[in-house]
């Protein structure tokens, strides 16, 4: 389906690029807010965030200050000006964060992966006009990410955004959460009026990581960044190794070089056309492949052989990748690009073989 969606609109915002989010992970005390928010407010942010319900991974840790931490929120827009934005979970905290006056409201990755919780909180915004955020679900479901919008989108709410932080991954990695960039491009593509701003700090998880995060989501054309910035990180109640200073951030912000998005192309058209010839030419080499798939399926039918030779897969990945390396591409990309085209080669087999 296609989501009935106008741009988000905030009085005194400017419509360019990025549009910032930024504040604490948690709300913690009324002077850690607003040492934060005035500080924020100083360094020209508009938009003030701070956790109020913090879904933990085990019981026992911070899970939010509740409720209490509303009327901080309340306090930072009448002394500095900023609109204010925090995360809901459930239709009480909706109700709650529409109780106070609170600008913007975004759904977290465990929820948006939980549809029935992310329809209560649809049925708990009808009637109401204000920007919804979703971040992407845990795990990295385009499908379900989407169905998140459709549903916010049913209930008449127009203002929506995504908000991309990655993708957990039981692996040790660089990341906290994989970036996996292709999955909000694709998002991008399905849906081009959405805007898209990254969460530089739940993909990092590291502070070293935020500014070249950014920089990444910004060359991508992304629309804003939504950034964890505390006045004293280190002593954060809640993933303080990923938070920086209001100075940090303006420091980052400010060495951030933002890419035209649209001129013209003309000068692009010959370099398109050699990439439409390699792309040609790609398509044949692989027609060509699998009729020889199809006849060595032919061969394995005909000598009752299995289809699937693990040892002759393994070296074709292992040498078309160190191949490829050699080349200049990586490795893992052209082993991903084998194990494509292994499937497929499979899959015709198969045919050959169920004749």
């Amino acid at each position: 389906m296609e989501l009935d969606l106008k741009p988000i609109e905030l009085a005194g915002i400017e419509k360019k690029r990025p549009m910032i989010i930024a504040g604490p992970c948690s709300a913690e005390t009324e002077e850690q807010v607003m040492d934060t928010a005035t500080m924020l407010a100083n360094k020209g942010i508009k938009i003030f965030r701070a956790g109020i319900w913090k879904p933990r991974t085990k019981p026992g840790g911070f899970e939010g200050i509740g409720v209490d931490g509303l009327a901080w929120l309340k306090r930072v827009k009448q002394e500095t000006g900023m609109y204010v934005a925090t995360e809901v979970a459930t239709a009480k905290h909706v109700y709650e964060c529409l109780k106070a006056g609170i600008d913007v409201l975004w759904i977290g990755a465990r929820t948006t992966a939980n549809p029935f919780a992310v329809q209560e909180i649809a049925d708990a915004l009808k009637g109401v006009d204000i920007p919804i955020l979703i971040k992407n679900p845990v795990n990295p479901d385009l499908e379900l990410w989407i169905g998140a919008f459709e549903r916010i989108n049913n209930a008449g709410l127009k203002q929506l955004g995504a908000i991309h932080r990655g993708f957990s991954s039981y692996d040790k990695k660089i990341y906290r959460n994989l970036p996996q960039w292709h999955i909000p491009i694709e998002l991008r593509r399905r849906i081009p009026e959405l805007p898209i701003f990254c969460d530089p700090s739940h993909i990092g998880g590291k502070r070293e990581l935020v500014a070249p995060l950014c920089q990444q989501a910004m060359d991508l054309g992304f629309d804003g960044l939504i950034v964890e910035s505390h006045c004293n990180p280190d002593c954060a109640w809640s993933d303080a190794a990923q938070q920086v200073t209001p100075d940090v951030l303006d420091y980052i912000l400010n060495l951030l070089v933002i890419r035209k998005e649209t001129q013209t192309t003309e000068n692009l058209g010959e370099l398109r056309n050699q990439i439409d010839d390699c792309d040609n030419e790609i398509i044949e080499v692989l027609a060509k492949r699998m009729r020889v798939c199809r006849e060595i399926g032919t061969f394995k039918k005909e000598h009752d052989m299995t289809i699937l030779q693990t040892g002759r897969y393994n070296e074709i990945l292992d040498k078309r990748g160190a191949q490829g390396s050699l080349c200049g591409m990586d490795s893992e990309f052209i082993k991903k690009v084998f194990e494509a085209i292994h499937e497929e080669s499979v899959r015709q087999q198969m045919e050959i073989i169920n004749k």
